[in-house]
């Protein structure tokens, strides 16, 4: 047995092709991932099976194969762009003797670097926590270990069933901490629903460009990179379009290709914002190879949270990268907008997409097939509170 290193950024990535639809997980986003995170590459172990094997999820041979490259590189990490069972990573990382971590493990590790806000850091360590409790059978030598000492020795309690009881104390104090929190927002929600103030939410797959589309509307200054999952603690804040007439403007994280579980389930507050909103915009990046397969990853999403059912506009954002596109507004046979062409970046189709909202939440009904007729026409009004709808009061996560 060893101890897992704690620390290291020097990555392998290990990436299979499986027939099944299921399995499959796009390389380029995994080394994208990889980057995110703060790792850096040194090699990309390929190759596919038909399933996965049951002790190595690669293969023996394949494993032997990524332990010599280990040994060469020195690398201090082997990231696979899939889902590792406990047993998995416990036998890949007592035969490449070095810390192995899964796509969602990854995930949670980028989500652990951009959480700021007090609701995101708890939501992300409960998500974190959860991953774990199925993980403490692992590498380190200590957790088969009997408590010692004077008055401890005996049958005693293990280290393992220590660190279980303790990961299981810290997870209901977290969920105590979260139902307070998440309370207070459904106060606020409460509120703005009085003052009859009509909320957009921003969707879509991480960086197809939300965060810079939602500080050209807002003139709110939220981070925004070129990078997955550049901003995890969205913000509301409120827009004018048009003359006295304003919305609550939404931003949400982004959402990816087989979200961790733990991940969805520890974000259900954070995601009532947009189950809540009268309006979603789902920004897609028009100038990406695989935005309509981004697109149904979002839609799978927005129907495990519950809103699905909400209005939805695509925004085709990025048209700044493809060649001869312009900004424009498509709608349906009815004369319903159902699509509008922007760039985020440079401007272009701003005003289009500013006259869009007004339209859609202050002239016509928001609900189009989904159904759930919205108020318009009246003065959308705030109290000063909400005049700079900060990350501190109202932030998702």
């Amino acid at each position: 047995m060893f101890d897992r290193p704690r620390s290291g950024e020097r990555a392998i990535l290990v990436h299979l092709d499986f027939p099944q639809e299921d399995n499959r997980e796009e390389l380029d986003e995994f080394r994208e991932l990889t980057v995110s995170a703060g790792a850096t590459p040194l090699a990309v172990v390929t190759g596919s099976r038909r399933s996965p094997h049951p002790r190595y999820f690669v293969g023996s041979g394949k494993a032997e194969e990524i332990r010599d490259i280990v040994k060469s590189t020195e690398a201090d990490v082997v990231l696979f762009n899939h889902a590792l069972s406990p047993a998995q990573e416990r036998n890949l990382e007592q035969l490449l003797e070095c810390r192995v971590l899964d796509r969602t493990g990854l995930i949670l590790d980028i989500f652990a670097q951009r959480a700021h806000s007090h609701e995101g850091k708890l939501q992300v360590e409960l998500a974190q926590l959860k991953h774990l409790s199925t993980r403490l059978v692992r590498g380190w030598t200590h957790l088969e270990r009997q408590k010692g000492g004077i008055g401890l020795r005996g049958p005693g309690e293990t280290q393992l069933e220590t660190d279980r009881r303790l990961v299981g104390d810290r997870i209901k104090r977290i969920r105590k901490r979260l139902e307070k929190v998440h309370k207070q927002r459904d106060q606020g929600r409460r509120h703005r629903r009085r003052q009859d103030a009509i909320t957009v939410s921003l969707v879509g797959y991480t960086n197809a460009g939300k965060s810079t589309l939602f500080n050209r509307l807002s003139g709110a200054g939220v981070y925004a990179e070129d990078k997955l999952f550049a901003t995890l603690d969205p913000t509301l804040r409120r827009v004018d379009i048009g003359v006295d007439e304003q919305i609550v403007l939404a931003d949400t994280v982004g959402f990816i290709r087989h979200l961790p579980h733990d991940l969805v389930a520890s974000f259900q507050s954070t995601l009532e914002e947009t189950r809540e909103a009268s309006l979603l915009l789902h920004v897609v990046d028009a100038s990406s190879d695989r935005r309509e397969e981004n697109m149904e990853q979002v839609n799978l999403v927005l129907a495990e949270i519950g809103a699905d059912a909400v209005p939805q506009i695509q925004i085709f954002n990025k048209i700044d990268l493809l060649e001869g596109a312009s900004p424009r507004i498509d709608r349906d046979e009815q004369g319903r907008v159902r699509r509008v062409w922007v760039s985020a970046v440079s401007g272009a189709g701003i005003d289009e997409l500013r006259g869009v909202l007004h339209e859609v939440c202050f002239q016509t009904p928001v609900a189009g097939s989904a159904g759930g007729d919205e108020p318009g026409g009246e003065e959308t009004g705030f109290t000063e509170a909400e005049r700079d709808i900060d990350v501190e009061d109202v932030r998702i996560a």
